[in-house]
């Protein structure tokens, strides 16, 4: 069964080989937020000719698709206190709420220009400065709420 993440030590490294990819052969930077908008903005058009950033999305949910289908269904572990306390039939709200967290998250994203792995990844790499202080940002908040769950739990 399919049920456990890739290793650190590989799924770090093949990210970063990935981000050096794109920059040598495209000059880009890799990163979510903006394939998901190219794929809106292209569906909205009614115009399907994608760019790589499109192909990228679609890519990342062929793949998730495919490894749930591989592993039996969905499996939501690892998501703390979330898939700790809703078990069983409680499944498909688990899903509603990362679905939900996720469009907001992606919401915040394309407002302040830029996503976590877009900043996190190619930006700290290229070692921009305003990247540094969004990445920076978005660890210390994260930090900061998950202490604060922790204390409400």
């Amino acid at each position: 069964m399919l049920n456990h993440q890739i290793a650190w030590y590989i799924g770090g490294p093949i990210l970063g080989l990935c981000v050096v990819a794109i920059r040598a052969l495209l000059n880009e930077r890799l990163g979510i937020t903006g394939g998901f908008a190219e794929v809106v903005e292209r569906v909205r058009d009614r115009s399907f000719a994608f760019g790589w950033r499109g192909f990228f999305v679609f890519g990342l949910v062929a793949g998730a698709v495919l490894f749930t289908l591989v592993a039996g269904g969905p499996d939501f572990h690892g998501y703390g206190w979330l898939t700790d306390t809703f078990t069983g039939g409680w499944t498909f709200l688990v899903g509603v709420v990362l679905l939900v967290a996720g469009t907001l998250i992606g919401f915040g994203a394309r407002t302040a220009g830029g996503c976590t792995s877009g900043n996190g990844l190619s930006g700290n790499a290229m070692a921009a400065p305003a990247s540094l202080v969004a990445t920076a940002t978005f660890f210390s908040t994260a930090i900061a709420v998950s202490f604060l769950i922790k204390a409400l739990i």
